[in-house]
């Protein structure tokens, strides 16, 4: 099984783009591959709960959606603590969507820990 590592940092300023780095996370793990998926700058306004169930990219289907199967499927989902409080999301926010808040450092780790890293 290998490790992929999907770094989303695009959100809701081009909505086809994002989802497709979780449309491309949710078709790597249901393919039986270990999905870690962390979201800093601006890709954690894809984060908001309005934005995560309603965003959906140009024939790529909604976040939603994605979000679901992954977190049935166990990926580890992570969002930089320090991108949501700059732009008005919690630390509560984010648990109850099960992203785990995270630091720069958890990031480098993370990439030196994956056999692959895409960035959306």
């Amino acid at each position: 099984m290998d490790k992929l590592l999907v770094h989303i940092i695009t959100g809701v300023e081009n909505p086809s783009r994002s989802v497709l780095g979780f449309l491309v996370a949710k078709s790597a793990i249901e393919d039986g591959n270990d999905v870690t998926i962390f979201c800093a700058g601006d890709g954690v306004t894809s984060l908001h709960e309005i934005t995560t169930s309603e965003m959906q990219g140009v024939g790529l289907g909604t976040l939603a959606d994605h979000l679901v199967v992954l977190k049935e499927k166990g990926a580890k989902l992570y969002a930089s603590g320090k991108s949501a409080q700059a732009r008005g999301i919690s630390k509560e926010q984010l648990e109850s969507l099960g992203f785990t808040p995270a630091t720069p450092n958890k990031l480098v780790e993370l990439t030196f820990e994956a056999d692959r890293v895409l960035i959306y």
